[in-house]
């Protein structure tokens, strides 16, 4: 982490999740706040229409700044999230903490870079902050739904795994699908990934972290169904018989803003509470 100072030429954006009513009032009121500070802020209402910030404040939840987190990361945009919605593991500040987060913008605040997964299929590159899902992918005509993958990390045979797909995870994604898969949780602040299996076939197959200095290949099976490949929740591609992935640490991070006095444990205990209810 590092400190950042506000200066008045730093310019701020403002992303909202518009199809969730409830982040309305939270943007009237931040406008609000933020007009009180004599800051006009640029307004987006689409990913094409990113750029020329400083800072972008996002305000939904995750899945709210899954969708802008890697235009952001390219272009070197901080983020700040603002949750109203449920979990918000990727959000900074509650939806009625809105005067909290001004005064953070204003008076400096803390950065944490987050590394982003490269995933490359043919001459298509794919990115995720979160996860690079592979899994099968249905079809009524298939005898066999299930999938064989085999994993190489740096050139050497991890396993092969026989069953819905793998998560490969980078420590911010390790508190999401991965977590729920049986995954181990990962400090944002780690330099590994995890590979976690989906409903294995085999009880010897379990979650693997590595080093994310390592290039992994994933290839799928010549029988069975095609593997299909999300990142972050996305759909993005299907790989046929003995096509490969080859994932990798991308050459940029997304670049959060934290408050000085965020916990890491204390936000996961209070948010795995909350997911349990």
């Amino acid at each position: 982490m590092y400190k950042i100072l506000y200066n008045l030429s730093m310019r701020i954006g403002i992303y909202c999740n518009r199809e969730a009513k409830k982040f309305l009032s939270i943007e009237k009121a931040f406008l609000l706040c933020l007009k009180e500070k004599n800051i006009t802020p640029q307004i987006f209402d689409s990913l094409e229409q990113i750029g020329d910030v400083d800072v972008l404040v996002v305000l939904g939840g995750d899945g709210t700044i899954l969708k802008v987190a890697i235009e952001a990361g390219r272009k070197g945009i901080k983020l700040l999230g603002i949750n109203a919605g449920n979990l918000g593991f990727l959000t900074e500040f509650e939806g009625e903490q809105i005067k909290d987060a001004v005064a953070l913008l204003c008076g400096g605040f803390d950065t944490e870079k987050r590394s982003v997964l490269e995933v490359c299929v043919g001459k298509n590159k794919y990115y995720a902050l979160n996860d690079a899902v592979f899994q099968r992918s249905y079809s009524p005509t298939a005898d066999d739904n299930v999938v064989a993958v085999t994993v190489e990390i740096d050139g050497k045979k991890v396993d092969k795994f026989v069953g819905d797909g793998v998560i490969v995870s980078t420590p911010t994604g390790s508190t999401a699908y991965s977590l729920s898969a049986g995954g181990s949780i990962l400090t944002p602040n780690i330099s590994a990934f995890i590979l976690t299996p989906v409903c294995a076939h085999s009880l010897h197959n379990r979650p693997i972290v590595f080093s994310d200095n390592a290039l992994m290949r994933i290839v799928r099976g010549e029988d069975g169904p095609m593997l299909a490949l999300y990142c972050d929740g996305k759909y993005e591609c299907v790989l046929g018989a003995n096509d490969s992935a080859e994932i990798r640490k991308a050459d940029f991070g997304v670049e959060f803003i934290k408050n000085g006095d965020s916990n890491f444990f204390d936000k996961l205990l209070f948010k795995l509470n909350k997911w349990s209810k």
